[in-house]
């Protein structure tokens, strides 16, 4: 695979494959436009790689038009979506797809990865979104295991509240409608199979009574709703859950349409010619300034420096179970058998070890980078220091 060399093709070029495997560089003429341009109104000492992506990232966050920052960020997490994709396909060989259908998946994640990544802590996009990008595909991969084999009524069954909520919203519906689902959903759930069998895959669809049933049981919950319109009768009930199932199934398994598809309606041009190009005058002033630069990147030492000193000072069962569990990939149950003790022992202990990094990590924010702890905080000082961990044991990348 051929590295990108310039900070223009970094953020306007993606990879185009060919028969499953990479084949080379796709220049968006668009984003090529906007980088040079973007390029011409700085000095040389500002047109580094890490001042683009976080330059991008919270052009992305503040734009009413984000269209063009989301492309340019895009472009930039191609190469570590395709090597994350790359290390953990030898490993998915149960499933029938292929280089570009889990590379799809995962690039199709960078609004929600870009949602989550806060550069002022975890330091780097482009590491931060190579974790990311392993998660989705993992979590990819334990879904569609079950919707390969599920028929819709036993993925219904199988399914989380918040998977169907995602997939409604995915398909459009508004909040309205979707509260109205979800309660036909609950209904079905309890009601059909009061217990959920994990092997049961495929189940025969529910008889005229059970829709009754159903039905009964929403009309009499429908009332709490926000917006309760009116009683559903047994027809209509299937009619939602039957939806409800395809929707999952199509979340999980998305169609990706090419920006370079033909626009519907148009004998010329393409989906990309309608993206709008926000970004005008407002470089100059938004722009970052190159000391925001250095002051990140001293604090990333920081903080790595300071977690590593925190490692060496717990004591050496801690250490030990931090090693084996995130440089060796055991399993809890792998490291009892390893160290010879209980595997709650290995819980317990493992649990406090994190606890223990995360108290001393948040104190240390709070005292050295003057940030305001809330519970909020806690929670993403604890995933990052979740992805750090599993960074520093693999030498993957630092924060």
């Amino acid at each position: 695979m051929r590295q990108r060399k310039n900070i223009t093709e970094l953020f306007s070029t993606f990879i185009q494959f060919e028969s499953d495997r990479f084949s080379g560089w796709v220049t968006d003429a668009k984003l090529n436009r906007s980088m040079k341009t973007c390029l011409n109104q700085l000095s040389e000492n500002q047109a580094n790689e890490d001042f683009w992506a976080v330059y991008w990232h919270k052009s992305w966050q503040k734009s009413e038009k984000p269209e063009i920052a989301l492309g340019h960020m895009s472009a930039y997490l191609q190469e570590p979506c395709y090597w994350t994709v790359n290390k953990m396909i030898p490993r998915s060989q149960q499933s029938n797809d292929k280089m570009p259908d889990f590379f799809q998946v995962a690039i199709a994640s960078v609004p929600k990865i870009l949602k989550s990544c806060n550069p002022d802590v975890s330091g780097s996009v482009k590491g931060y979104a190579s974790i990311a990008f392993g998660n989705i595909i993992r979590d990819y991969l334990r879904q569609n295991k079950e919707a390969d084999f599920c028929n819709n009524w036993a993925l219904l069954l199988k399914t989380s509240r918040k998977l169907l909520t995602e997939s409604l919203q995915n398909a459009g519906l508004d909040a309205a409608t979707i509260e109205r689902y979800l309660l036909a959903w609950s209904c079905f759930e309890s009601i059909y199979v009061p217990r959920k069998n994990p092997q049961l895959r495929q189940i025969s669809a529910p008889e005229p009574e059970t829709w009754q049933a159903v039905a009964l049981a929403y009309n009499q919950m429908h009332a709490r709703l926000s917006s309760p319109g009116g009683e559903c009768t047994k027809e209509t009930i299937e009619r939602w859950l039957t939806e409800s199932g395809n929707q999952i199934r199509k979340y999980l398994y998305p169609a990706v349409k090419s920006l370079n598809s033909p626009k519907p309606g148009y004998e010329e041009g393409e989906l990309q010619d309608d993206l709008v190009d926000g970004f005008r005058e407002t470089l100059l002033t938004e722009l970052i300034q190159q000391e925001e630069q250095t002051a990140r990147t001293e604090q990333r030492n920081q903080i790595n420096a300071f977690l590593e000193d925190a490692i060496a000072l717990l004591d050496t069962t801690g250490q030990k179970l931090l090693e084996l569990y995130y440089q060796g990939n055991l399993t809890q149950q792998q490291i009892a058998k390893e160290l010879a003790i209980q595997q709650y022992t290995v819980s317990r202990k493992l649990s406090k070890t994190r606890e223990s990094l995360l108290l001393t990590l948040s104190s240390w924010c709070r005292e050295t980078l003057h940030i305001s702890i809330t519970s909020d905080v806690v929670k993403y000082i604890s995933t990052v220091l979740e992805e750090w961990l599993q960074a520093h044991y693999t030498n993957s990348y630092e924060l």
